[in-house]
């Protein structure tokens, strides 16, 4: 496994945390950043893992704007938390990282999903995705 794509697991765990507890994403990047400082092996996935937190924390209204926009007949809150901290991470790689190629962010998240929701994300995520690749 890459270590852009633990990178996004670690980011889809902060993301998710972070809701389901109610927590600034704030205070769950700091807890994270304490426990990266002690384990330097993981520094490459911890870097990624930053920098999609934090440009999520700076895109976010834009970013929850579009996941809104483009799924179809659910709100953000009627989602579970996994599959808003899925989309979330994958909207902003398509938006907001021209590094990542937009087939790639959505495979990665559509992967992400299958293994942490349900048997119906995977296909759930892949379409709010592809329509928001689309009309970027």
């Amino acid at each position: 496994m890459g270590a852009r794509t633990k990178a996004r697991k670690r980011a889809l765990d902060i993301l998710f945390q972070a809701d389901v507890r109610d927590v600034a994403l704030a205070e769950m990047l700091a807890t994270e950043a304490k426990r990266a400082a002690n384990e330097p092996s993981r520094e490459a996935s911890w870097l990624y893992a930053r920098e999609i937190v934090d440009g999520v924390v700076d895109n976010r209204e834009a970013i929850d704007e579009q996941i809104t926009t483009f799924a179809k007949d659910w709100t953000l809150e009627r989602m579970p938390a996994v599959d808003r901290a899925v989309l979330r991470l994958g909207v902003w790689e398509i938006l907001y990282n021209d590094a990542v190629p937009t087939a790639v962010a959505i495979d990665e998240a559509v992967d992400l999903a299958k293994e942490f929701s349900t048997d119906e994300a995977g296909s759930f995520v892949h379409g709010v995705l592809a329509r928001i690749a689309r009309s970027s």
